[in-house]
């Protein structure tokens, strides 16, 4: 397989008023980015949105879990595996991660940080004790501590990983042998055009106050508001998620899953609020020999519409700047396909910079097609 194959994901997308990720004031998040105060989405929003729609197609079984809790869920399966009362379950998923170093936290079951963990790797690790939890539960904490020790207990947490896992990584600090190299980058989204925070003033009404003399509001507040069209990249190294997953096919389910997930999700943040769910306006794939490329310096200047939309102006101005770099640097990219909502004449400059326009399905077929060449090899 060729070295340092990328698949590049380009889309833009417009939101109408939104809140999708607030920062400490409860504001949307923003950044200045050629020299103008832009709206801002992290990429750790977007991620978490991503693997949220996973499970529209992969049995939550076979996703990963991230959270304080590894040493209570290990105690919940072992009391219904082995028919455990509480305690003692509690006491023996404790004690199984003691050996590999995970640190515990301050309350009872939770571990000192967040984990990424498969949920068959949980199970493979409640497997090593559920056979003999009669015999470790009736041991003191000494002899239970030197027993546990000779469990493979790291060893199911380094091996078989979910595509979730595989695409996203996993970092402990203290137990770097535990560590899973990401193979997807994501980068914060941000909007194409000069962005200024708004706020809506609300007030919420008693319905049962039918007291005249008393009319005012419920309840009165704010909500800060923005509204973009958003440039949002990513990219996936293929040979990472081949090296995490190690089956052909796993890698191909997963970059397609990963390619329709990241389209098609949106952070959820004041959802109730706002409405805000939109699809792409454009998604564009691009697979790379040599490195990955974010095209967000086609917005360097912002985007202004008199005419036409942002959306559109900001389509040609990506296909622009992938003309740009491919006759600047020269290194044509193995594969490039878009499709896109957009009307005939932006679809010639789209077409010059990414191929024909196909549908999403086409897309995503051709993409993996032209994957499952590099990964025969």
């Amino acid at each position: 397989m060729a070295q340092h194959v990328r698949i590049d994901i380009h889309i833009l997308q417009t939101v109408p008023p939104a809140n999708l990720n607030r920062d400490d004031q409860g504001n949307p998040k923003e950044a200045v980015y050629g020299g103008v105060r832009r709206s801002r989405v992290s990429s750790q929003a977007w991620k978490r949105a991503a693997r949220m729609r996973f499970e529209d197609r992969v049995p939550k079984q076979d996703l990963g879990t991230r959270t304080r809790k590894v040493a209570a869920e290990l105690a919940k399966r072992l009391k219904e595996r082995a028919s455990l009362d509480a305690e003692t379950a509690a006491r023996l998923g404790t004690a199984v991660l003691a050996p590999v170093g995970i640190a515990a936290g301050k309350k009872a079951g939770n571990t000192a940080y967040l984990l990424f963990v498969g949920n068959r790797q949980l199970d493979a690790v409640v497997d090593l004790v559920a056979g003999r939890a009669d015999e470790l539960a009736a041991l003191d904490d000494q002899a239970l501590e030197k027993a546990m020790k000779d469990l493979p207990v790291a060893d199911q947490f380094t091996q078989n990983h979910p595509i979730d896992v595989a695409l996203f990584g996993r970092m402990v600090a203290d137990i770097p042998a535990l560590n899973v190299d990401a193979a997807a980058q994501v980068a914060h989204a941000i909007s194409t055009h000069a962005v200024e925070a708004e706020f809506d003033y609300y007030t919420a009404v008693d319905d049962a106050n039918e007291n005249d003399a008393d009319p005012a509001a419920g309840m009165i507040g704010s909500i800060g508001f923005n509204s973009a069209t958003l440039y949002r990249y990513a990219s996936i190294g293929l040979d990472q998620l081949h090296h995490n997953l190690g089956e052909p096919d796993a890698v191909l389910e997963a970059i397609d899953i990963f390619v329709d997930s990241f389209a098609r999700s949106m952070p959820t943040g004041y959802g109730n609020s706002f409405a805000h769910r939109t699809l792409p306006s454009l998604v564009a794939v691009v697979v790379r020999e040599d490195q990955p490329v974010n095209l967000v310096s086609a917005f360097e200047n912002p985007i202004s519409a008199p005419r036409g939309g942002i959306a559109e102006r900001s389509a040609r101005a990506l296909a622009e700047e992938q003309r740009r770099s491919i006759e600047m640097w020269g290194d044509k990219p193995a594969h490039a396909a878009f499709a896109h909502a957009f009307g005939p004449e932006t679809e010639k400059d789209l077409e010059t910079a990414f191929g024909a326009a196909v549908t999403i399905t086409e897309l995503r077929q051709g993409l993996l097609e032209q994957l499952r060449g590099y990964l025969s090899r």
